[in-house]
């Protein structure tokens, strides 16, 4: 290669890097200025059904942030049929509890933990339930656990 055929191959890539860089997108183009569309609080999921509130007992199970539970997990886990004479919610809600407590103490490294609950039906058929717990921010930032079926967000 010639010295001028050197000196004409980094013209070129010197031009390449200087027009990708004229492309990036700075902070005062207003690149970064977006508009939200829409929101949905933990509060206003709590208040439709979504997600149910389970901090009270939660605490008294020595849990420190606040604990919710989608209605579908709380479906598949916790809810006891009207003809079932001998299970009851609070009973179930502290298996789920205890079980995610174990969890917890088996893996503090993951904002995710997954668990499993053996949930017995009115004939005591036990089915084992997979759950996953995660631990994210609240509609204020606080760290709040959120349990959920495995498929749910």
């Amino acid at each position: 290669m010639k010295p001028k055929d050197r000196l004409m191959s980094a013209e070129v890539r010197l031009e390449a890097k200087d027009s990708v860089t004229e492309e990036t997108p700075k902070p005062e183009d207003g690149f970064w200025d977006w508009e939200l569309i829409s929101s949905y609080s933990r509060a206003q999921a709590v208040a439709d059904g979504v997600l149910i509130n389970i901090t009270k007992l939660a605490s008294e199970a020595g849990f420190r942030y606040p604990v919710a539970m989608t209605s579908a997990a709380w479906h598949d886990c916790v809810r006891v049929d009207s003809a079932d004479g001998v299970h009851d919610e609070t009973g179930r809600l502290w298996d789920v509890l205890n079980m995610l407590s174990f969890a917890i103490k088996g893996n503090r490294e993951s904002s995710v933990i997954h668990f499993c609950v053996a949930v017995a039906d009115a004939h005591e058929r036990v089915t084992e339930v997979r759950l996953k717990c995660i631990c994210g921010p609240g509609d204020t930032a606080e760290p709040v656990l959120t349990i959920m079926l495995p498929e749910e967000d």
